[in-house]
């Protein structure tokens, strides 16, 4: 190495990132299930801030709502503060924060039609006793503080170039993005993609690599697998259900690069610039120790921790005023056209003669569980749990999972952060990896079954 690094940086690479792979990516076995440390410590926030969270969540809204509709009138300045971050956005998230005021208001205040007032809909997302979006609030306090453990100290920058040969070939995506992914899969499909936001943000993936790994990587938790499971009665089936999700998800993550939409995302930085593709291993060292070098020299770039832990508060805030109104907007009126109207059964029909064809049993009841996961994951095996064939509600359950993008979380959470993804971009790419599943999935069906 050409330069020396003094004990303090190394103790920064190698303690701090160490202590981050625990808290994100070590499963812990836990009375309700596996789960890593982070998920731990925001349930447990979340446990503990029943009694006024929802109330809470309602003037976070209300902030920021007003502070949005404030700014539309306000002159923009040369350099951009924290409260431009937070309040400058165009009239639409303006009005999609305003409706998270509204629709918040009226679940918690019991005012207004049932369709939304509804435990299923808006309670859904800010009841005071697990709802998303409320759960979400204890969530970003830890992981805006935390993350840069995963960021900041070398981590991404020791595995990238050890990983480039694996994941630039097969998933058109920087080495770094293996901790990403991992963090994603082993975790939670929100860490993954406020971590891919947050790399975005920074210049370290162009617009293509960061929509890719926000919408082929963000899996959800191997608990909400057996919620999933237990869902439609299938807990025996773990493991060969598990098994479909991963094979499945792999082939997925290697065909969705590849075509529409996600191809033609620019492959330019946030800022519009070219990105440095350079991933070689200079001459003089090999992917171990240029990846240690690479890893160090990022450590070293961050050793004022007030520093980092200032840009985590501001990372916390963002997520609260920025991202949750969006989820509480979006996912509300998502659950409202799922749980009140035809709407998702009217654009599931086309899928009866499909699953007619992969000779899916009751093919015209799953045909309605098709479309209405991107509301809410769960709903696909709420409705498929009554259907006699355990071959049906098995390939409903997978196809629910593999699906990945539904709006009362993921899809919400992406739209409110800076990811180069419209909501037609969240349905088209749902809509791709659920006709690229039905076959694979209806095939290791037939095979259990």
């Amino acid at each position: 190495m050409t330069k020396k690094f003094t004990p303090y940086t190394w103790f920064l690479f190698i303690v701090l990132s160490i202590f981050g792979v625990f808290l994100f990516i070590t499963p812990i076995n836990t009375s309700d299930g596996l789960k890593v440390p982070i998920a731990i410590l925001s349930n447990t926030l979340a446990a503990n801030v029943t009694s006024f969270i929802h109330w809470f969540a309602l003037v976070v809204f209300i902030i920021a709502a007003v502070g949005s509709v404030m700014m539309q009138f306000t002159p923009e300045k040369e350099e951009r503060s924290l409260v431009d971050s937070l309040f400058r956005v165009n009239w639409f998230w303006t009005v999609m924060r305003i409706l998270a005021v509204i629709f918040a208001a009226m679940y918690l205040f019991q005012v207004g039609p049932e369709s939304f007032t509804s435990d299923n809909t808006a309670g859904l997302l800010i009841a005071p006793d697990g709802g998303l979006v409320t759960m979400m609030f204890s969530l970003f306090l830890f992981a805006g503080l935390l993350l840069p453990l995963l960021t900041d100290f070398g981590l991404l920058e020791f595995f990238g170039s050890m990983m480039v040969k694996i994941m630039r070939p097969l998933f058109k995506i920087p080495g770094r993005a293996a901790i990403d992914c991992l963090a994603s899969w082993v975790g939670d499909g929100t860490i993954g993609v406020l971590l891919t936001s947050k790399q975005y943000e920074e210049g370290n993936y162009t617009a293509r690599e960061a929509a890719t790994i926000a919408t082929t990587f963000s899996v959800v938790s191997i608990t909400f697998c057996l919620v999933v499971l237990d869902t439609v009665g299938l807990n025996n089936y773990f493991l060969q259900f598990y098994g479909t999700v991963i094979l499945v998800g792999i082939i997925l993550a290697v065909i969705m690069p590849r075509i529409f939409p996600l191809r033609g995302k620019a492959d330019l930085n946030i800022d519009g610039s070219n990105p440095n593709k350079n991933e070689d291993v200079p001459q003089g060292y090999n992917a171990l120790t240029f990846g240690l070098h690479n890893a160090l020299t990022k450590a070293d770039d961050n050793k004022n921790l007030g520093k980092v832990i200032s840009s985590g508060f501001k990372n916390v805030l963002e997520m609260w005023f920025a991202i949750t109104p969006v989820i509480m907007s979006f996912g509300t009126i998502a659950l409202v056209l799922a749980e009140y109207t035809d709407f998702f059964k009217i654009l599931g029909m086309p899928f009866e003669p499909l699953l007619t064809l992969l000779q899916i049993p009751h093919a015209d009841e799953a045909a309605q569980t098709m479309i209405v996961g991107f509301a809410d994951m769960l709903l696909p095996s709420i409705l498929g749990a009554g259907i006699e064939s355990e071959m049906t509600r098995f390939f409903i359950a997978t196809i629910s999972v593999t699906q990945l993008i539904y709006m009362s979380e993921v899809g919400g959470l992406i739209l409110g952060t800076k990811l180069p993804l419209k909501i037609w971009d969240l349905f088209l790419i749902f809509l791709i990896r659920t006709l690229i599943s039905m076959p694979i999935i209806a095939l290791i069906a037939h095979i259990l079954f």
